[in-house]
C-alpha cells in the first residue's frame, strides 16, 4: 500500500463546517431527547428498548427511533474529527510521541469531565433536590466552566495556567464537599457514561489512524479483528475471559470497544473530508503545486473510495470541465437522503424489516445514478461518501436479523453499522446545504453548539433546570404543557434556548478544551 499522505502537504485554511453542523445537530438532539416530556408521547419518541407509559427498560424490545441514533451520531462526528486534528498537528511538525501525550491529555481531560459532571448533577448531590442543590448544582458548572475553558490565547500563559489550577483546586475540594447521596462520598465509579465511552473512543481511535494514516485498508482489517473479538466475546472461552477483565473498570472496559465500530469507519470519512479540504485551499488559492492536492491527496482519496476508479484528471484538468451538477441534482440528493432516513427510522421501528431492507436496496441504487458522473472536487467527495454510506448501511442491514433485531442497548451489529451509513447520508445533506449552496447562516446555530458541544451536554440540567426551579416556573410550565402537543413544543423552547446560550458562548470565543 503506497503512503497516501502527501508529506510536503499544508493544512487546510477551511474548516469541515458540515461536520460541525452534524455534531451540533447530535448534541441538540441529544438535549431534546432529555426535555421531551415522558410517559405521554408516541414510542418513536423515546428509546424503542424504552417505551412508554411505564419506560420500563426492555432490552429484547427492538427497532431503532430518532432517539436512538443521536449517540452514533456523536460518535461518528468525533471520529471523522479525528483526521482533520492530528493531520494538522503533523504538518505543523509534531512528533509522534508529542501526538500521543496530547490524545492522553484529551482522554484525561474528557475522563475527568465525565467524573466531576456526574457528582455536580442535581440528583447525585441529593436524591431529593432542595433549593441549596439547584445552586450547588449552578455554582457547578460554573466549577466546570473554570476547569475547562479554553482561556484566550492573549492571556499570559502564567495567568491562564494560574486560573486553570486555582479552578481544579475548587472543583476537587467542591467535589470533597458534595460527596454521594447515599453517603460514600466522592467515588470514580460516579461518572457520567456516555462521556466514559466517548474518552475511550476518543483516544483509542486517534491512537489507530495515528499509526494507520498512511494505510486505511489496515483500519478496515482492525476493524473485522474487532468485529471478532465483541462476537467471541458473548461465548464461553478465553476472550469471554479477557473481555471482563479491566485494569481501571471506573475509566476503561473492553465492552466500550464496540464503539470503534463507529468511530473507526468515521476516521476514514475524515481523512476524505480532508483531503477535499486540501483541494478546496488550492483551487481558492490558485495553487499550481500538484503537491497541494494533486498526486499525494488523490491517491488518499482514491483508496478511500470503494470501488471507485483511479482518478486521473488534475485540478487543472478538472477546471476545463463544464458540466457539473445542476442544482436539481442536487436537490434530489438532498431528498433521497431524507427519504432514507424517514424510511429506515419507520421501517425499523415498525419491524417492517424486509420492506424496509427492500425499499432501501430500490432507494440506494437511484441514488448511484444522482451522484454519477462527478467533476470537480466537492462532486467527488459526496460520490466517495454515498458510496460508503451505502456500504456500511448495507452491511447493518444484512446483520439486521441477528441478535433478535437492530437495537441500542445492548447495542448489536446492526445498530452500529446502520446508524454510520445514517449519519454519512446526514453529512452529504449538511454538506450541500452549507458548501454547494452556500447556505451556513441557515445552520449557524447548529454549528455554533457544534464547536462547542460540551456546554449544551450540561447547560439544562445544571443551568436552564435550576433556573426554572428556584423562579417557580417550571411547575407553572409543566401545568400549561400538560398535552403530548405542547409538552413537545415545551422541550423544542427548552432546547432552543440551550441552542442559544451555547451560541452565545461560541461566539464569544469560550470553548471548553475536551
Amino acid at each position: 500500500m503506497p503512503n497516501l499522505v502527501n508529506s510536503t502537504s499544508k493544512s487546510p485554511t477551511k474548516r469541515a463546517v458540515a461536520l460541525d453542523a452534524l455534531r451540533g445537530f447530535a448534541i441538540l438532539t441529544m438535549v431534546l431527547s432529555g426535555v421531551v416530556p415522558r410517559k405521554i408521547l408516541p414510542a418513536w419518541m423515546y428509546h424503542a428498548q424504552l417505551p412508554p407509559p411505564s419506560h420500563t427498560f426492555n432490552p429484547n424490545l427492538p427497532g431503532l427511533t430518532w432517539v436512538d441514533l443521536v449517540f452514533p451520531l456523536f460518535l461518528f462526528s468525533m471520529g471523522a474529527a479525528i483526521p482533520l486534528a492530528l493531520s494538522r498537528r503533523l504538518d505543523q511538525g509534531w512528533s509522534t510521541k508529542k501526538i500521543i501525550l496530547s490524545i492522553l491529555k484529551r482522554g484525561f481531560l474528557l475522563g475527568s469531565f465525565a467524573i466531576f459532571l456526574q457528582h455536580i448533577r442535581p440528583f447525585t448531590i441529593h436524591q431529593s433536590p432542595n433549593p441549596q442543590t439547584w445552586r450547588l448544582a449552578m455554582l457547578g458548572f460554573v466549577v466546570l466552566f473554570l476547569m475547562f475553558v479554553r482561556w484566550p490565547k492573549s492571556w499570559h500563559i502564567q495567568l491562564q495556567n494560574s486560573l486553570t489550577m486555582t479552578a481544579w483546586g475548587l472543583g476537587i475540594w467542591l467535589l470533597y464537599k458534595l460527596g454521594d447521596p447515599d453517603g460514600t462520598g466522592f467515588s470514580l465509579e460516579q461518572s457520567d457514561i456516555i462521556l466514559v465511552i466517548l474518552t475511550n473512543i476518543a483516544v483509542f481511535s486517534s491512537i489507530i489512524w495515528l499509526f494507520t494514516r498512511h494505510y486505511p485498508w489496515l483500519r478496515l482489517g482492525l476493524l473485522g479483528l474487532l468485529l471478532a473479538l465483541n462476537l467471541s466475546a458473548n461465548t464461553d472461552g478465553w476472550i469471554a475471559t479477557v473481555w471482563s477483565v479491566s485494569p481501571a473498570p471506573w475509566i476503561f472496559r473492553f465492552d466500550y470497544l464496540k464503539y470503534l465500530l463507529i468511530g473507526i469507519p468515521g476516521t476514514l470519512i475524515g481523512d476524505l473530508i480532508y483531503s477535499w479540504l486540501q483541494s478546496v485551499d488550492g483551487e481558492r488559492r490558485g495553487d499550481e503545486d500538484p503537491g497541494m492536492w494533486g498526486r499525494g491527496d488523490a491517491e488518499r482519496l482514491n483508496y478511500m473510495n470503494v470501488g471507485e476508479k483511479k482518478f486521473s484528471n488534475t485540478l487543472s484538468n478538472e477546471r476545463l470541465v463544464s458540466n457539473p451538477w445542476q442544482t436539481t441534482r442536487f436537490l434530489g440528493i438532498i431528498g433521497l437522503m431524507l427519504l432514507l432516513i424517514v424510511v429506515l427510522l419507520i421501517g425499523l421501528q415498525a419491524r417492517l424489516v424486509w420492506q424496509t431492507t427492500l425499499l432501501s436496496i430500490i432507494l440506494c441504487i437511484s441514488g448511484f445514478f444522482l451522484f454519477s458522473k462527478p467533476v470537480n472536487t466537492t462532486e467527488k467527495l459526496l460520490n466517495s461518501l454515498y458510496r460508503w454510506g451505502v456500504y456500511w448501511l448495507g452491511l447493518g442491514l444484512c446483520f439486521e436479523p441477528y441478535q433478535g433485531g437492530i437495537k441500542k442497548d445492548n447495542a448489536t451489529m446492526s445498530y452500529f453499522f446502520t446508524t454510520t451509513g445514517m449519519a454519512i447520508f446526514i453529512l452529504i445533506l449538511l454538506i450541500i446545504l452549507i458548501d454547494v449552496f452556500k447556505k451556513q447562516s441557515w445552520l449557524q446555530l447548529l454549528i455554533d453548539n457544534g464547536m462547542n458541544p460540551m456546554i449544551a451536554y450540561v447547560a439544562f440540567a445544571n443551568v436552564l433546570w435550576p433556573i426554572l426551579i428556584l423562579t417557580e416556573w417550571n411547575d407553572q410550565i409543566n401545568e400549561m404543557t400538560a398535552t403530548p402537543v405542547t409538552g413537545f413544543l415545551r422541550g423544542l423552547a427548552y432546547t432552543l434556548i440551550i441552542a442559544c446560550f451555547v451560541s452565545l458562548f461560541t461566539r464569544l470565543k469560550l470553548f471548553l478544551k475536551t
